[in-house]
C-alpha cells in the first residue's frame, strides 16, 4: 500500500492477514461504520468485500459477486476503487467470457451498506471491437479505474495491451440501467 499526505512523501507497507492472497484489491475512499472496506478477487473467479478496523490488516471476507452473465462466466473482478456518486458506489468490473474475452461492467453498491447490490449490467459497458482485438493479449479491453467528471463517467482503457484509449457515458444513463436491471439474478 502506498500511503501519501502530501504527494511527496510516501510511505510503502505490506498488506497482511489471511485474506491478501491475491490480486485486484481497491479500498473504498471512505469509511462504514468506523471500519475500512475494499474490494478483493482471492479466487480467481468472485468479487469478495471485506472489512477491517486497520488498513494493513484483512481476515474475512464474504462473496459480493460471482460471475453471472455469459460474458463473465470465467471470472469477475473489479477495475479500480468504487466511484462514489449520489445515487451508489458505481463499481467498474471486469469479466472473462468464452475465448479468453475481457470485457468490462458496471455494478451499483448501496451508498452505506456496500454489501447491498443495487444494480447491474447484464451486458458488457464495453467490449473489444475488430479493432481492438489484436495485440499482445488479443481480445481484452482492460481498465484500472475511472472518474466522473461533469456529469459523466470517464473511463481510460486498455485494448489488447498494446494502446489505450477513453470512453465516456453520462452518468444518469448509466446508473438509471443500473437500476433499471436490478442486482441481477440471485
Amino acid at each position: 500500500m502506498l500511503e501519501t499526505r502530501d504527494f511527496v512523501h510516501f510511505k510503502i507497507s505490506t498488506l497482511n492477514g489471511p485474506e491478501m492472497q491475491n490480486k485486484g484489491m481497491a479500498l473504498f475512499p471512505r469509511k462504514f461504520n468506523g471500519r475500512y472496506a475494499m474490494l478483493a478477487r482471492q479466487d480467481n473467479e468472485n468479487i469478495y468485500l471485506m472489512y477491517s478496523d486497520q488498513p494493513h490488516f484483512w481476515f474475512s471476507k464474504q462473496t459480493l459477486l460471482r460471475p453471472t452473465y455469459p460474458w463473465e462466466f470465467i471470472q469477475i473482478g473489479n477495475c479500480g476503487s468504487p466511484i462514489e456518486t449520489e445515487s451508489g458506489w458505481l463499481v467498474l468490473t471486469h469479466g472473462v467470457g468464452p475465448m479468453r474475452k475481457y470485457s468490462i461492467g458496471a455494478v451499483l453498491l448501496d451508498r452505506d451498506d456496500p454489501s447491498r447490490v443495487l444494480g447491474r449490467l447484464p451486458k458488457p459497458l464495453l467490449s473489444p471491437t475488430e479493432s481492438e482485438r489484436e495485440g499482445y493479449v488479443p481480445n481484452v479491453v482492460y481498465s484500472c479505474g475511472g472518474m466522473t467528471h461533469a456529469g459523466h463517467l470517464i473511463l481510460p482503457y486498455a485494448m489488447s495491451d498494446q494502446c489505450s484509449g477513453f470512453a465516456t457515458v453520462p452518468l444518469v444513463e448509466l446508473v438509471g440501467a443500473l437500476l433499471k436491471f436490478g442486482p441481477g439474478p440471485p
